[in-house]
């Protein structure tokens, strides 16, 4: 937790459906060392997606940002991409970000194949939580999800560096796509029963447009959550707070818990509190927006002007794509989760 002085808050804004602004996702970085396909396939990105380094928010930028957000309430920061440990230097911005006043929990999500080298320096720089991408155990089916450039063992090894460093109770996140990888839900479960870790399984979505999604290809979580729990008994877990993203499920026999993010089957937009800054400087009020607010010119005003720019925004917010899937065009832009993080 941090301990510094508190923070100067402004009134929380709430937006137009009456939703307060109290999570932030920073990308501090747009590329990625995997091509997943149903996040950035190789070959079919748009051209224009991968920033040239000056474009990029640096140290200094993302910290008055992130004080900005603090003013108005934000206590969770979680950190993406694209991969964030490509970012040079992020336990520096870590070390930064710890210290902000008002934000008490900050966390990283990574696809873990860097993390060995990286996960001690994190610990020592402040980072709370981490969550870390596993879609299989399976070496071959695990290469095919990551486009063809993963290696498993170097993800388990990056785990087995945080367990070391001090990083207690990972949240693994699993991506299931039917005839891809549901075949590998079991052994995860099994491998991950009984220790500290929590697997959470999310059905495949609809975010950019250039995954090649079809709604044919999500396995339900209630169809999941069900396999599961034939083999293990599971309770359903009261959430931890308002807009919690999964529904949690322990297992009967005492050994530990799962989760499921169900954002095709059963939408929460109504409880989300998000936010998602791009690596360059852009705002996106949800993760399937087709643009974002330009916070550049905020930015280098300082964070009490930012803070207004963004109350201002955040006011104006009505998004609901996933409540509003079923009657909207297929072909309707949206910006890509490799750019804005997950």
């Amino acid at each position: 937790m941090n301990a510094a002085m508190p923070v100067r808050e402004t009134h929380s804004p709430l937006d137009a459906l009456s939703r307060p602004l109290r999570d932030l996702r920073v990308s501090v970085i747009e590329t990625c060392n995997y091509r997943c396909p149903y996040c950035m396939p190789e070959g079919l990105t748009p051209d224009d997606a991968t920033l040239d380094r000056a474009r990029r928010l640096d140290f200094q930028q993302i910290e008055t940002a992130v004080r900005a957000f603090a003013r108005l309430g934000v206590r969770k920061i979680r950190l993406t991409g694209g991969e964030p440990l490509l970012r040079k230097d992020l336990p520096e911005l870590v070390r930064r970000l710890a210290r902000v006043p008002g934000i008490e929990d900050l966390a990283l999500t990574t696809n873990g194949s860097l993390l060995a080298t990286q996960a001690a320096a994190l610990r020592a720089a402040g980072l709370h939580r981490l969550t870390v991408s596993l879609d299989a155990l399976d070496a071959d089916v695990f290469r095919a999800m990551s486009g063809g450039r993963g290696d498993v063992r170097q993800v388990l090894d990056g785990l087995a560096a945080a367990e070391s460093a001090g990083f207690g109770r990972i949240k693994l996140n699993t991506v299931v796509q039917r005839g891809v990888n549901e075949d590998q839900a079991l052994a995860l479960v099994e491998r991950f029963r009984g220790t500290p870790h929590t697997l959470r399984f999310i059905e495949y979505m609809d975010v950019g447009t250039c995954n090649g999604w079809r709604r044919d290809q999500v396995v339900p979580s209630a169809e999941l959550r069900d396999r599961i729990a034939m083999r293990w008994p599971l309770s359903p877990v009261a959430p931890s707070y308002r807009g919690e993203v999964a529904s949690r499920y322990r297992f009967v026999d005492g050994q530990g818990e799962i989760g499921f993010v169900s954002s095709v089957s059963a939408p929460f937009c109504g409880d989300c509190h998000r936010a998602r800054l791009s690596a360059d400087g852009q705002l996106f009020t949800c993760l399937f927006a087709a643009r974002g607010h330009d916070l550049s010119e905020g930015i280098a005003q300082g964070e009490a002007a930012l803070s207004d720019r963004i109350a201002s925004i955040w006011a104006r917010r009505a998004d609901r794509y996933s409540e509003e899937r079923a009657g909207l065009a297929s072909e309707r832009k949206r910006i890509e989760m490799f750019f804005i993080g997950g």
